[in-house]
């Protein structure tokens, strides 16, 4: 029997990573695209040599070509944290919306189903709470976080543009803070943060006064939430996090506790547009795919911490 065939944008990154090796574990083909702009060989350099891997380098705000069969166009492909996507504004755009396009673009031609990673900052700094997938959200176009805010806004409607004027097969799925091994040290998310921050010794840097509140999800769960999106018959966007919300200042002192460390938190002032609450409902999630988080945030912090402290 011939294996499918799936290709993933931004497969170097910190989920496309896991996502490439789940699919393998699946049995599939993977071919690999990335431009290596925030993500990072050493996250496949396992995969090399596997039977049905394949890494290409290549900026997917161009035409994409693969020759041969494709199944599956999954697109993870863009800068994901805020130090990012600030000192990467005009790329995270083009790749919400011109990569966005020539990965549909792959789909249309090969008649695949395509899985758009979408995100929950497409609710801006929401006015209610939770978040379920039915809300349209608060999202300042202008600001400096609506470089990321409206390019997955507009991928979402370019995803639904092409499911309903092409016929193509489409999924959306959108990731709330998601953590595990593969996170880079500084990339600004409040994990890496707070986790290099802890090993080394140094204050914990904590904006505002610490009061916002997120949801964190480990990456086992974020994944297996995200093929059993892909497998579902859900054409509708669907929340893919964890529900037990907790304050920042909450989480820097679990991440303190874990560690071991007697280093201070210090405060800072809150970046514009910084969300001040987030936490999915995951209730469609739950109703039609069975799925919920099974890592405690304990547990998830556990493994992380040590794949940092094997690391720095």
């Amino acid at each position: 029997m011939e294996r499918a065939r799936a290709v993933v944008t931004g497969g170097a990154g910190f989920l496309g990573s896991h996502l490439c090796e789940r699919l393998l574990g699946e049995g599939m083909e993977v071919v690999c695209i990335d431009n290596l702009l925030t993500g990072n060989v050493s996250n496949i350099e396992h995969l090399f040599g596997v039977d049905g891997f394949t890494f290409e380098k290549y900026d997917v705000t161009n035409y994409i070509h693969v020759p041969g069969k494709v199944g599956f166009v999954l697109h993870f492909a863009s800068p994901a944290s805020p130090i990012d996507y600030l000192e990467l504004p005009i790329q995270t755009l083009k790749v919400g919306s011109l990569g966005t396009h020539k990965a549909l673009g792959l789909a249309k031609a090969k008649g695949a189903r395509f899985l758009l990673a979408s995100t929950s900052e497409v609710y801006g700094d929401p006015l209610v709470h939770p978040q379920p997938e039915s809300y349209w959200g608060n999202v300042n176009p202008v600001g400096p976080r609506g470089v990321y805010d409206e390019a997955k806004r507009f991928a979402e409607a370019m995803t639904m543009a092409y499911q309903r004027f092409h016929g193509v097969s489409t999924r959306i799925v959108r990731i709330f803070n998601t953590f595990g091994p593969r996170m880079r040290a500084h990339d600004g998310r409040v994990v890496p943060a707070f986790v290099s921050q802890s090993l080394a010794g140094e204050p914990l840097t904590v904006f505002g006064d610490g009061s916002q509140t997120r949801s964190f999800c480990y990456v086992d769960d974020e994944i297996e939430g995200i093929i059993r999106v892909l497998f579902s018959e859900i054409d509708e966007p669907v929340n893919i996090g964890n529900p037990a919300e907790m304050t920042v200042l909450q989480f820097a002192e679990t991440i303190q506790r874990l560690v071991g460390s007697q280093a201070p938190i210090e405060f800072k002032p809150l970046p514009v547009d910084d969300p001040k609450v987030r936490q999915p409902d995951i209730s469609q999630a739950r109703a039609y795919l069975g799925w919920e988080p099974k890592v405690s945030l304990e547990e998830g912090l556990r493994r992380t911490i040590d794949y940092f402290r094997a690391r720095l």
